[in-house]
């Protein structure tokens, strides 16, 4: 008795002791690479001496104590968030819409995770969203409200330093980090920015035509410095010779031609410029008309195909569903009809089948009952029928009408002594056909005891005198 108390004390402790490393391995829990471990509850003093609200694990593996502590897990997975921000004021009071997309994540840091901990644990993703999303609008209103238009429309980098230096500090508070911002498009309500394009291409434009000025201008002071060292030669050689100023006056009249048929050349040239690109404005011109008038043809074209030939094959379709259908109804009709008539064919069959089969049966029972010989057989079948054979002679001459019969008797007849009126009336009976006969005509022979012949009686005396009888 002691050593079964023994062994089932020991059974029981075996048990409890696996059953609390069971429940040791299943309270170890490791933390994945996507998330982040909080274990709340008793959880320890900070470096500060305070007691820690939860403690993050990224990477790692912990062991939660039953009862004192319980565990969650955060999620890493990115987040974007579509920030369509609208009537925005700038530094200048200028509204402005900032369409953009941020992509935010909860943060690894060790003191940003204590901060999701605190503030994010147990929230659903829209939640998380909606709270990032209030917390970006604010700043980013706030980044605009310090920047004029100029700087946000072509200094984009510093535009998005500012962002993300202002969004991450607040998204920080709350274990966020900030991955990304991506802002798509700049506008404003009254059409600044569009304004400040136009600017900038009429200063490209206005630049240029100031370096052409500037180009004809250092032209003319050469030309005039020319003229004036020309006129001091000039004087030196009227000083000298008459013939020098003819000379030079010939070389300014040279100059002067030179330079008008420059001008002219220019002038041609600027107009011809000028026809040229009118022409061609007017050939594209017509040749986009010409391509619009085709594409109207086109489309009219296909209309009207559409509505002629479609329907035209819509009326042909319906014709031929229509035929294939009658078609199909014949057929099965036909085929109904010779089923019909297979089916009362075989019944028909079936009932000659059954109508040979009985009679075959009837002959071999009366095969049977006449001893096995069929020629008995035959004898019992004519002596059943034999009343019908004797009706049937009766009725062959039952319906001869005779309205009168003389017979002029010498009672002589024949020279036999046998009177002319009884073998008139010997004659009409054996005018029927003799059972004999009927007989060796089937192919069967009669019976003796029916074809046995039987003498005539004789008739007595004689009578002289002639008799007329009437017949009946």
């Amino acid at each position: 008795m002691n050593s079964l108390y023994s062994v089932i004390l020991v059974t029981v402790i075996v048990i409890v002791i696996f059953g609390t490393i069971a429940a040791i391995f299943r309270r170890y829990k490791k933390c994945p690479s996507d998330k982040i471990l909080v274990v709340y509850g008793k959880t320890g003093k900070g470096a500060d001496g305070n007691y820690r609200s939860a403690k993050c694990i990224h990477g790692g593996a912990a062991f939660i104590w039953p009862v004192i502590q319980s565990y969650e897990f955060l999620d890493l997975t990115p987040i974007s968030i579509e920030v369509n921000l609208t009537n925005a004021l700038s530094n200048q009071n200028i509204r402005v819409d900032v369409p953009s997309r941020f992509t935010v994540g909860i943060s690894t840091e060790p003191g940003v995770m204590t901060n999701a901990a605190e503030r994010l644990l147990g929230l659903q993703l829209r939640e998380v969203q909606e709270l990032a999303k209030d917390i970006i609008f604010g700043q980013l209103r706030l980044v605009i409200a310090t920047m004029e238009i100029e700087e946000i429309n072509s200094d984009r980098d510093k535009f998005l330093a500012n962002v993300t230096k202002n969004v991450e500090a607040e998204l920080k508070k709350i274990g966020l980090k900030l991955i990304n911002v991506n802002v798509t498009d700049i506008r404003d309500e009254s059409g600044y920015i569009e304004a400040l394009g136009k600017e900038a291409a009429a200063k490209a434009i206005n630049d240029a035509k100031k370096n052409v000025a500037e180009k004809d201008r250092d032209g003319a002071i050469g030309q005039a410095n020319a003229q004036m060292e020309e006129r001091v030669k000039v004087a030196e050689a009227n000083a000298t010779a008459v013939e020098g100023e003819n000379r030079s006056n010939i070389t300014i009249a040279n100059s002067e031609a030179e330079k008008r048929e420059k001008k002219a050349e220019a002038e041609r040239r600027a107009v011809a410029a000028e026809k040229v690109q009118a022409a061609k404005a007017l050939e594209e011109s017509y040749s986009a008309e010409e391509q619009a008038e085709k594409a109207r043809a086109s489309k009219e074209r296909a209309t009207k195909e559409a509505d002629v030939i479609i329907h035209a094959q819509i009326e042909k379709e319906k014709v031929e569903i229509a035929a294939e259908a009658e078609a199909e109804r014949i057929r099965r009709q036909a085929k109904g009809e010779a089923d019909a008539i297979l089916f009362k064919m075989q019944a028909e069959a079936q009932g000659i089948m059954e109508i040979l089969s009985k009679q075959a049966e009837g002959f071999q029972k009366l095969i049977n009952a006449a001893g096995g010989d069929s020629k008995d057989a035959v004898m019992l079948m004519i002596a059943d029928k034999l009343p019908e054979l004797v009706k049937t002679q009766v009725e062959a001459i039952k319906n001869i009408k005779i309205d009168k019969v003389t017979v002029w008797d010498t009672m002589n007849g024949k020279g036999d002594g046998t009177p002319a009126t009884a073998n008139f009336l010997s004659g009409m009976l054996k005018s029927i056909p003799p059972y004999e006969d009927l007989f060796k005509m089937a192919g069967m022979e009669l019976p003796k005891y029916l074809s046995a012949s039987t003498k005539e009686p004789e008739v007595g005396g004689e009578n002289a005198a002639s008799q007329e009888q009437e017949s009946i």
